[in-house]
């Protein structure tokens, strides 16, 4: 079962959550800097941690 949310912004964009380091990142692009940004998972990952 999925959420809505509504979010009033400028702009969207689709993107995938790529590895780094022990983490992960979104790349946006470099005009965005220093804008506030909100991210929405919108399916379930496709590889698990293990810990």
């Amino acid at each position: 079962m999925s959420n809505r949310f509504e979010i009033d912004g400028e702009e969207v964009l689709d993107g995938e959550v790529k590895p780094f380091g022990n983490s992960a990142h979104v790349t946006v692009p470099k005009r965005w800097r220093g804008a506030d940004v909100k991210v929405v998972r919108t399916s379930e990952p496709t590889e698990q941690d293990e810990e």
